[in-house]
């Protein structure tokens, strides 16, 4: 039945003339600086059915420079993977519609770039990892074939060449470039991540989208991926975007953090920023639903509710509902972003009050 409804003429009809409504709405703009390898302006993704419309991503704005990683963290059904997606485009459309924004990506942006422009850049400029290995790989070739095929494609180079390439990113990811010739079946879950992530990485791209890249991992193989990315990010200069719910690996592996909900950045900042001094309630919420070591409790604190039906989006914040430092108001006042300091954001029309702040307590680095 989703696929019936999703393919709708009626359906079809009305995502045209979204996407005809937002392509005239578009002007022309300047490209980021030069060490800004991605700079996402305001964009907003829908899924546009026969009967509602899904706002999936909501008006969100990022900037990732050469060598940096940003750790997307938020619940299921935030908008990261579709955030992830919208970067290269892949969209599937219908029913979904990249309805507003601009995507740059190496100075070049990348929503008004042709078919053939887009086949060269990814993979190549930009790699992603995608959330279960099992299903990245096709199980009919050998795991060096998938790798050379990329290397061929966007480096020219001949079969022997890439053949030989593909041993050597066997190596790089701790895999004996012996093990070429073997297929998918043939690895264990921790080895097919591995060979995933060499695939995305063969062709030195500058951009590097990790959707939660260690989910399906034990925590022993999690670490050396993790320790693996650390290394790569090192010797290639690799900018990342790391999609995870986990707020241990965005400590360990990231320089900044940008928290959604409900397809909008609610807080951004650096580590420092929103690990030491969180303002959102949500992501005090977070926090606090995580175990501590120094306070043994009895039960965790989770956040009440569940996340809003993103076909029903409220004017306001849609975190109220759920929210301990709510006022009937947030649910009807567009939340703005507010500013602490030059890299710290948070939207929560609270902080327009100048007493308010949220329980938990600040980290002071020096001690």
């Amino acid at each position: 039945m989703s696929e019936e409804k999703k393919m709708n003429p009626a359906s079809e009809k009305t995502v045209e003339a979204v996407e005809k409504a937002a392509k005239q709405e578009k002007k022309p703009s300047l490209p980021p600086p030069e060490d800004v390898v991605l700079d996402i302006r305001n964009l907003t993704v829908h899924y546009v059915l026969e009967d509602e419309t899904v706002e999936a991503v909501n008006d969100i704005s990022l900037t990732l420079k050469k060598g940096q990683i940003i750790g997307l963290v938020g619940e299921t059904g935030a908008g990261k993977t579709s955030t992830a997606l919208s970067i290269l485009n892949l969209i599937p459309h219908p029913p979904g519609v990249i309805k507003n924004g601009e995507i740059w990506v190496n100075g070049k942006n990348v929503l008004t770039m042709s078919d053939k422009e887009l086949e060269s850049i990814r993979g190549k400029d930009v790699a992603m990892i995608f959330q279960d290995p099992m299903t990245s790989l096709n199980p009919v070739f050998t795991v060096g074939m998938q790798i050379a095929e990329a290397i061929q494609l966007h480096e020219g180079c001949t079969k022997k060449e890439s053949e030989e390439r593909a041993g050597d990113m066997l190596e790089l990811v701790g895999i004996p470039r012996e093990r070429a010739g073997e297929y998918p079946h043939q690895f264990s879950g921790g080895m097919k991540q591995r060979v995933v992530i060499a695939i995305a990485l063969c062709c030195d791209p500058k951009l590097l989208l990790a959707d939660e890249p260690t989910t399906a991992l034990d925590v022993t193989i999690q670490a050396q991926v993790l320790d693996m990315m650390q290394r790569l990010k090192n010797q290639l200069n690799t900018s990342m975007i790391f999609i995870t719910h986990d707020l241990g690996i965005v400590a360990e592996l990231c320089d900044e953090v940008a928290v959604m909900y409900a397809g909008k950045i609610i807080e951004r900042g650096t580590l420092t920023d929103v690990f030491n001094h969180a303002k959102h309630p949500y992501t005090e919420g977070l926090f606090n639903s995580l175990p501590n070591i120094e306070e043994k409790v009895d039960k965790l604190t989770p956040i009440p509710g569940l996340m809003p039906d993103p076909t029903k989006l409220p004017k306001g914040c849609a975190f109220a509902p759920r929210c301990p430092y709510a006022k009937p108001e947030c649910i009807e006042t567009p939340q703005d972003e507010i500013a602490f300091g030059e890299t710290h954001f948070v939207r929560c029309s609270r902080y327009r009050e100048a007493d308010f702040h949220i329980n938990r307590k600040e980290i002071n680095e020096n001690g």
